[in-house]
């Protein structure tokens, strides 16, 4: 079983958007389990929304994260994604040794920037294989990132954190697609958000797998 978990120690980074859109791309690798340990709960609002029945999703408290996954496991999951709260280290730290990677959503501005060295710092110390996202970036002009996005990667870069290639965009089919419990593969398969969220699932999904090899 895979475990990709979503941290960043900010909120407003856009976890739970990611886990969602993760977690309905999953399922073409396989059973997936989504669980949301935020107590703010958006994952499951989006969950209670949706009218298809997979992924599965429970939510999960720390203390219960550990049982949850030894279920998930002996029931033949294949992929779990785990919707992180911020602000709890402890808690992060803790599942950052049980996951796979973990991915790190990042936008591109200087106070998200700033936050991220934190999650950052906690990886290095657990040796934890992570991936940085560019999250909620403006829309790719011309083929090519905007240059506060392109600063944004150098800047990482410089951090010492792996950055995944492309980046996810801030579009309003995201919003309409969380708001009908659906992902924008699902909203609109053929719109560029699906494109940028599809090609970043599926460089974690490459990285998920080369890293249990290694283990």
């Amino acid at each position: 079983m895979h475990t990709v978990l979503i941290a960043a120690q900010k909120g407003g980074a856009g976890k739970s958007t990611l886990a969602a859109h993760f977690g309905a791309l999953a399922e073409r690798d396989g059973r997936t389990l989504l669980i949301d340990a935020d107590p703010q709960g958006s994952l499951a609002f989006w969950y209670d929304r949706r009218a298809a029945e997979t992924p599965l999703l429970v939510k999960a408290t720390g203390n219960e994260i550990e049982g949850t996954l030894a279920d998930a496991r002996s029931e033949g999951i294949a992929w779990t994604i785990i919707d992180s709260p911020p602000h709890n280290a402890p808690l992060i730290g803790s599942l950052m040794s049980r996951a796979t990677v973990t991915v790190i959503p990042v936008r591109p501005g200087p106070f998200d920037l700033a936050a991220v060295g934190a999650t950052l710092d906690m990886a290095r110390k657990l040796k934890a294989p992570i991936a940085c996202v560019l999250n909620a970036c403006p829309p790719i002009t011309r083929e090519a990132e905007t240059a506060i996005t392109a600063e944004a990667r150098a800047l990482l870069t410089e951090m010492g954190a792996p950055v995944l290639p492309g980046q996810v965009s801030q579009r309003a089919s995201f919003s309409h697609a969380l708001i009908t419990g659906q992902s924008v593969t699902e909203f609109e398969p053929d719109g560029r958000a699906a494109r940028e969220v599809d090609t970043m699932w599926t460089a974690v999904v490459q990285l998920a797998r080369t890293f249990s090899r290694k283990s």
